[in-house]
This record gives C-alpha cells, sequence and structure tokens, in this order.
C-alpha cells in the first residue's frame, strides 16, 4: 500500500511562502498553496483588494471556497495547470502538485481579467455573477484588477508547475533517502556507509563544479518584464516571458546531465538575448557553428558557465561596448569550440580563473586526457577560451 505523503511533511513551508511571494510580486497574479483536502498550507500572496471584499461576505466567500474546490478537483483529474472562470468572473488557476503519481495539494492563483474574446473556450465553474454596480467600494477595486494576456496566464502556469514540483518532488527524494538509510541493517552498515559517502563525495563535487544560474540574473529580467508589461502592450513583454521560461525549463530538466553543443548553445543565445534587452548597444555577440558540431558533448552549463564570465564584469563595469564570439571550427584533425571576447585583461582574475579550472575538471570527468582548455590574450583583439577536443569526437556525434 502506497504510503500517504503530506506537502507540510516535506517542504519548508516558511521558504515555500517566500518562494511563492516572489513569483507573485513578479508576476501580478495572486497565489496561495493548499493541501489536497484543499486547506490552505501558505499565506495568500498579492491578493487582491477585490477578492478580499468579496471573501468578507460569508455568501461569496462560499462560492470562492467552490471555485477553489473544482478548480484544483480538475487539475488534480488531469494532472496539468487547469484555467477557469470564477463565479465574479474573474481568472483562476489550478496548479498541481503530483509526486509518485499521488496528488499533493495545489497552486492555486489567478484574480486576474482576460479580454473578452478570450474567455470563450474557459469553463465557468459555477454560474458566474458580475453584477457589482450596488456597490461602490466593490466597483472600484474591480477596476484596479490587472488585464493579463491569456498566453502570459498559461506560461505563468507552466512556470508554476515545473518549480512547484520539482520543489516538491526534490523533497520527496530527500525523505526517502533519510529513510532508506534509518532501514540498512547493521551487518552491511560499513560497507552501506563507505558506498554513500563516495557516491555523495562526486555528486558534491559535481555539484560544486557545475555553476547554477545567476540569481540576480533572473530578478533582473524578470523586473524587465514587470516594467515592459506596464510600459507597452507588445511581443516583446511575451517574447521575454517566453525566453524565461525556456530558461528554467533547461536547468530544470537536465541538471546534472551531459547535454550536445546544440542544447547549449541554444541556452547560451537566449541568455545573451535578454542581456542585450538589459544592455542594448553596449551588448554585440556572434555565434558561429555548423551543424555538423551540434551533437559534441559537453557538461551541463559548462559553457554557458565561461561566456557568463567573459562578459558579465565587462557589462557590469559600464564599458562602452562589450563584444563576444562564439565559433566552432576544425583545424590539424582537432575540433575546437572557441570564445572569444574584447577584454584584455589579467587571465589570473579570480572569477575568471575558477570558472577555467571547474571547466577543465568537469572535461577530464567526460573525457579523460583526450582534450584541453586554454586561454590567451590576444592583442587588439581581446581574451580568448579555447577548447580542444579529437576530431572523432565531432564526427562520431553528427548523427546526434
Amino acid at each position: 500500500m502506497q504510503q500517504v505523503i503530506h506537502l507540510k511533511d516535506i517542504i519548508n513551508i516558511e521558504a515555500f511562502q517566500k518562494i511563492q511571494d516572489d513569483i507573485a510580486n513578479a508576476t501580478g497574479v495572486a497565489i496561495i498553496t493548499t493541501d489536497y483536502k484543499g486547506k490552505p498550507i501558505t499565506n495568500h500572496s498579492f491578493c487582491t483588494k477585490f477578492c478580499s471584499i468579496v471573501r468578507s461576505n460569508d455568501k461569496y466567500a462560499e462560492l470562492c471556497e467552490k471555485c477553489d474546490s473544482r478548480g484544483g478537483l480538475e487539475a488534480a483529474r488531469t494532472g496539468k495547470p487547469y484555467i477557469y472562470i470564477c463565479h465574479k468572473g474573474l481568472i483562476d488557476f489550478a496548479v498541481p502538485i503530483v509526486v509518485q503519481d499521488q496528488y499533493l495539494g495545489s497552486l492555486m492563483a489567478g484574480q486576474v481579467l482576460i479580454e473578452e474574446s478570450e474567455t470563450r473556450n474557459l469553463e465557468k465553474v459555477i454560474q458566474v455573477d458580475t453584477n457589482i454596480e450596488y456597490n461602490t467600494f466593490l466597483l472600484d477595486s474591480y477596476k484596479e484588477l490587472q488585464t493579463i494576456p491569456l498566453k502570459k496566464i498559461k506560461d505563468i502556469a507552466q512556470m508554476m508547475f515545473h518549480i512547484g514540483n520539482y520543489i516538491v518532488e526534490d523533497g520527496v527524494l530527500r525523505i526517502a533517502e533519510c529513510e532508506l538509510n534509518d532501514k540498512d541493517s547493521i551487518i552491511t552498515e560499513t560497507k552501506k556507509t563507505q558506498v554513500m559517502l563516495e557516491t555523495e563525495l562526486k555528486k558534491v563535487q559535481l555539484k560544486v563544479l557545475q555553476p547554477q544560474i545567476d540569481q540576480h540574473f533572473l530578478f533582473n529580467i524578470l523586473n524587465n518584464i514587470y516594467s515592459l508589461a506596464l510600459i507597452e502592450n507588445a511581443p516583446k513583454t511575451q517574447e521575454l516571458a517566453c525566453d524565461l521560461s525556456e530558461m528554467l525549463r533547461y536547468t530544470i530538466e537536465n541538471s546534472n546531465q551531459v547535454v550536445t553543443l546544440k542544447e547549449e548553445v541554444e541556452y547560451i543565445l537566449l541568455y545573451l538575448r535578454m542581456q542585450k534587452i538589459r544592455f542594448g548597444e553596449r551588448l554585440e555577440f556572434i555565434i558561429d557553428i555548423k551543424d555538423k558540431f551540434r551533437g559534441i558533448k559537453f557538461p551541463f552549463m559548462m559553457l554557458y558557465s565561461l561566456v557568463k564570465n567573459s562578459i558579465s564584469s565587462s557589462l557590469d563595469s559600464k564599458r562602452d561596448v562589450t563584444s563576444i564570439k562564439i565559433a566552432a571550427y576544425e583545424l590539424d584533425n582537432h575540433t575546437f569550440i572557441s570564445i572569444l571576447d574584447n577584454r584584455e585583461d589579467d587571465l589570473d582574475e579570480d572569477s575568471f580563473s575558477v570558472s577555467i579550472n571547474n571547466a577543465r575538471q568537469r572535461m577530464k570527468n567526460l573525457y579523460g586526457s583526450n582534450y584541453s582548455i586554454d586561454t590567451y590574450i590576444l592583442k587588439n583583439k581581446g581574451r580568448e577560451v579555447k577548447i580542444k577536443l579529437p576530431k572523432k569526437y565531432g564526427q562520431e556525434m553528427q548523427c546526434v
């Protein structure tokens, strides 16, 4: 019989509340997390004045709870985000949290409006009553509600689905590991502990070497999304949100794995496009990589780390223009990946040196001694990082 898992037992509620608050503030949608019974386990984040007034009325509060219950059940049934219209005509959505085929709860979000033309395919979970003219205070608060494109709501729901389920699954795995260790017998304790320590040591080493996406960068981009939404009703906002969603999906789905050059370069392109939005003409980049190199294997986010370290301090220093070129080519039976920026700084710069050393260690884990990573200062050109592999690796991977 499958053991019943409770959300409160596997996540840090206080930390989860902060993540929920950050997402609500960045996206402009109200959010609350409930368990599988529909009982809230977090406080409301970004709750609108309109909904606060409606929920203060016992009659309407009961209707709100019915909408939440129906939305949560539908999300649990389908196993994916469910967008619907509440009894007051607002757009809400339920994001299910499912681990090991067990429904643990939902992220309930929304309290926004969409264009009338986009509502025709959305379900009204109960009869809608939009008659609020009798209450001036309620009418004024209704006018303050945000109108968000349905496409953006779907993107937000999908992002919350990935983030919420990733956090909970990680908590379940950690608990499972602890329970497994508790059940180890005394006879095999020493041997299992030795194996566990060796495995954990390698995992820790890889985790230390593997760069994580810059949190400051993500927060800056989220601020840009919010600012663009206020300033203009234009495709740029949707494009930015889509790019960020793809970046989050890449980091979540590929963590601790080996990826292809094609996948890594696509992620780097998203990163550079977002930095281009922030810095405009101060950033220039060229990516020159032919299709035949696309299948070469690299450690996850290793190339991104090298690119990021090549340009970040230069951009932060507010120099006139920062440029970077990423290229792949063959020479003398070898395949080369080149990252060239227009800096001529000392190669011993701390962050740069750490990035190079980490990249060398991770490439060694993947290719043994059949690789090299060298750095150069090219007069009047800049600083170059050059990765060298036997040509056979490029040829063998072309069919990938």
